[in-house]
Formats: C-alpha cells, sequence, structure tokens
C-alpha cells in the first residue's frame, strides 16, 4: 500500500527516488519508545535497505525501498503511533519541538504536552488534509537547545512577558523576516486554541483559492496576500478575544551544540546524552542497540532537527558505561568532529533535483585529520533548494554542472559565512575532486589567521570577499605558512 503521490513523502505515500521508493514517517516531537524503535528497524530491514536516516524535522525516512509494505505492517505501525490514523493527514509536516523539552536546565514550558496536544487535533480534524503537506508548526520551550530558527509556517517561542507571565512570543513564516516574531504574546493555556485559529483560517484560504490543479497555497502565500495584520483580526474573531501585544521583539538566536555531548538535566541526578549520526544514517542494528540503552534510563530516545539522537534521563553513574556502550557501537557524541555538523541533502541518487552526489562526497571528509577545536558547520545541497539545511551554515557546497573540456561533470559551489544569500558569500566553484582539498585548505588558513577563539563564520565574515578568494584560490592549494593573528 505504498503509493506515489506528487507531493512530501509520507509513509502510505512515498516517493520515487534513483534507489527505490522512499517513506518517511512523523514523529511528532521527535520522541520515541523503545518499542517504536524496534518496529522502525523492523521496517527498514524487511522493505528498505536495513538503514534509516533522522532528517532536519527530526522525522525518519526510510530509503531504498524495493518491495511493498504489507498491509498488517501499516496496522501495526499504526497501532505504535508511528502512523496516522487517518492516511490521508499522513503527508503533513512533523510538529517541531526542542529533543529538550521538559528536561532542558534552561527551559521556560515543557512542550511535549502541547506537541501532543496539537498531534491530537490534526489527526481529529480529517478535513486540514486539504492543507499543503508542506504546513509546519514549531513549539519552543525557551530550551538551550533551541529550535526556533528552524524554518516554520507557525511557531510558539516561549517568553517571559513584561509582567512576568510566562507563555508564548508568535512567529510566522513572513518572507523577508528573519525572525518572524509578529510581536503577540499569548498565554500557555490559550496557546492551542491560537495555534487551531491560524490553521482554520488556513484551510478556509485554501478551499478560497485552491483550484484543485497544481500547488496547494502555502501558509506563506496566505501572509503574503493578506498580511499579518489582517490574518491576526481574523484570528482574533475566531478566538473572541484580542490578541496581547508587545513591542518589543525576540533577539535572534544563536548557534548551539548542546544537542551533543552530555549535558545536566532540569532533574537532579540525571543527563543527556547527545550523539552524532554521520549523515543522520543509523543502521538498524544500531537502532536496536540504542534502544537497549535507553531501559537503564526512561526508554526512549529523542530525534533533533540537527540528525542527531539523545538518549535522555540517564543517571549520572552510569555516563561512564553508556559512553563506551556507544563507542562500541561505532558512534561517537563529539560536536568537534568532521561528522558532527557534516549535512548533505539525498543528492541526485535520491532526489530528481540533485545534480551532484552529495552523500558520497559529504562522508570523504570524515577522514581528514585536520584538529577541529569549535564546531564546523558543512552543507552540502544537490541544488539551490537547500533541502537539507535551511539556516546558514559555516562552508556550504552547492551542486552545479562544470564544463571541462566539452564533458559535463559534477561541481560545487562554494559559499562561506552568513552574508549575502541564505548560501553566505560565494567564493569560488570547484569540480567535485577538489572538494577535500579545498577543505583542507580553508581550515588550514582559518586555524592560522584567526582570532583567538574565533569561530569560523566569525572568521570569514570579517575579511572580504577579495581576500577569501585569494586565500581559498585554486592556485595556492597547497600547504601555506602564514602568520598567526590572536587577540
Amino acid at each position: 500500500m505504498l503509493s506515489e503521490l506528487p507531493t512530501c513523502p509520507g509513509l502510505f505515500f512515498g516517493s520515487s527516488a534513483q534507489d527505490g521508493m522512499l517513506a518517511r514517517m512523523r514523529i511528532p516531537g521527535g520522541i520515541l519508545t523503545d518499542r517504536q524503535c524496534n518496529a522502525i528497524a523492523d521496517l527498514a530491514d524487511q522493505s528498505g535497505a536495513g538503514y534509516v536516516q533522522v532528517t532536519n524535522r527530526a522525522n525518519v525516512q526510510i530509503r531504498e525501498i524495493q518491495t511493498l509494505i504489507a498491509p498488517d505492517v501499516f496496522h501495526r505501525l499504526q497501532t505504535l503511533e508511528l502512523a496516522a490514523q487517518t492516511v490521508s493527514l499522513d503527508p503533513i509536516r512533523n510538529i517541531m519541538a526542542s529533543p529538550t523539552a521538559g528536561i532542558d536546565l534552561q527551559m521556560l514550558i515543557d512542550t511535549r504536552p502541547w506537541v501532543k496536544a496539537f498531534d491530537d487535533y490534526l489527526q481529529t480534524h480529517s478535513e486540514l488534509a486539504a492543507l499543503s503537506a508542506k504546513f509546519s508548526v514549531c513549539f519552543d520551550g525557551g530550551e538551550s537547545v533551541s529550535v526556533r530558527d528552524r524554518r516554520n509556517d507557525i511557531a510558539l517561542v516561549a517568553h517571559r512577558s513584561p509582567s512576568s507571565e510566562i507563555g508564548f512570543r508568535v512567529c510566522l513564516n513572513v518572507d523577508g523576516h528573519r525572525s518572524g516574531d509578529v510581536g503577540v504574546f499569548i498565554p500557555e493555556h490559550q496557546c492551542l486554541k491560537l495555534v487551531a485559529a491560524l490553521t482554520q483560517i488556513y484551510l478556509s484560504y485554501t478551499q478560497d483559492y485552491y483550484s484543485g490543479k497544481g500547488r496547494k497555497p502555502r501558509f506563506r502565500d496566505l501572509l503574503s496576500r493578506w498580511g499579518v495584520e489582517h490574518c491576526l483580526e481574523r484570528v482574533e474573531q475566531l478566538l473572541g478575544f484580542s490578541l496581547q501585544r508587545e513591542t518589543s521583539f525576540l533577539p535572534l538566536s544563536s548557534p548551539s551544540y548542546h544537542h551533543l555531548g552530555i549535558h545536566s538535566q532540569n532533574q537532579p541526578g540525571l543527563s543527556y546524552v547527545g550523539i552524532a549520526l554521520p549523515l543522520g544514517r543509523l543502521e538498524s542494528w544500531q537502532l536496536r542497540e540504542l534502544a537497549k540503552l535507553t531501559h537503564s534510563a526512561s526508554g526512549k530516545l529523542c530525534l533533533t532537527p540537527w540528525q542527531t539522537i539523545l538518549i535522555p534521563d540517564v543517571s549520572d553513574d552510569r555516563l561512564d558505561d553508556l559512553k563506551r556502550a556507544i563507542a562500541n557501537l561505532g558512534l561517537h557524541i563529539s560536536s568537534i568532529r568532521f561528522d558532527s555538523a557534516l549535512v548533505a541533502c539525498s543528492g541526485r541518487t535520491g532526489c530528481a533535483s540533485g545534480l551532484t552526489d552529495t552523500q558520497t562526497q559529504a562522508l570523504m571528509l570524515v577522514g581528514l585529520t585536520a584538529h577541529l577545536d569549535q564546531p564546523l558547520n558543512i552543507h552540502f545541497s544537490g541544488c539551490e533548494k537547500s533541502c537539507a539545511q535551511q539556516t546558514p551554515s559555516d562552508i556550504a557546497l552547492v551542486g552545479i554542472e562544470m564544463k571541462e573540456g566539452n564533458a559535463t561533470i559534477e561541481g560545487y559551489d562554494v559559499y562561506v559565512g552568513s552574508r549575502e544569500s541564505s548560501f553566505g558569500r560565494r567564493i569560488r566553484s570547484v569540480n567535485t575532486s577538489e572538494v577535500t582539498s579545498l577543505i583542507e585548505q580553508m581550515l588550514q588558513i582559518y586555524q592560522q589567521q584567526r582570532m583567538l577563539d574565533e569561530s569560523f563564520k566569525i572568521f570569514v565574515d570579517r575579511h572580504s570577499v577579495d581576500q577569501l578568494k585569494q586565500w581559498f584560490d585554486s592556485k595556492n592549494n597547497q600547504r601555506l605558512v602564514l602568520h598567526s593573528i590572536t587577540g
């Protein structure tokens, strides 16, 4: 019963790729039980290629599906709450939350009940299947592992009001507005009513403007046509009360790598452990073994939008044993290895739009021996859509076709930093055989020229494009001895 529709892949409606069918499982809030982990591993073995991938929405993808998934398997997945009870709702995007919801030392609100409440709302309103499958909602509880920089149509961000009331600030997917903060504060107990009202307004808009052919209207189309204020006025009409406005705006969130490594929880004596996954990939046997490791904790795993995984609720006296067990699975918890923040889309083998074999070329960087003392986010995108990562990276490589003599070959436009475009500033193009040596060269120059404790992004952002091009030009692709700058 895995059929293909021209939309975002789901579990019941897959998506075809060069390497087979792709199915995506929604995991609201990214939380999995050990039983769910085992069922996912079984599905990957029986219908896929024996591995799963964690996505940048904390979903699970089963790739390279060659055989039909039997109806009894779908029924089992529904029983385990891994598949939608209403099939038509299955393609709608996952509800996002911080992987440290409920356990983070900095959190203001435990968002886990609200994630479940909104998922229950979706599952009991079958008419919402009319919405674009890309409709997305996020709850951020103010955790140190923040998800508020992830792109979502509706995001509620925990906030303490000037009167010291704790609730949510409302952020909407407004074009050209980086944070999306629309200056509205909603008390916690009213947050579900607000999200439901926005969802119903979006449904009404879709019914009015969608002809039944072509792309369904996106939530941002509504905001573009109506404007934010008109949308909020419609919300107030549905709610029957006025929204509370605030003149100050939320500060932009800064990147955090607290989703990797060992960190204390809000609960005394307990910690969570963040585990890196190379390009989000996890072999089915590794998933089963990780599920076993949770038995001495709370029996749960948390998927993250950074394509990593957390084991929460670990007793502090068991941390050393857990670290060894993770290492025995061929995994690690470091935030400063090359595969700790290495991101790549499926590339041409898994997507019709991909121009390059991003997965293979990204994994070639894992063997680099350069020493990192700070996290480094390298993003491989097979085309300009940037599906794997919507936020700025340190280094972005965007797939292109290049001419070499009379032949057309794979290559990348190389971008650095966070200025000028969503990918950063373009510094040059390279063919795929040059990627590894270029990255080595860039890191060598960064480590020799940076100020003390300066991140790669800050380093490249404070230099001109001309200077960066001179440093990273292929003619200079050799060991350079440069004066170190400290300060």
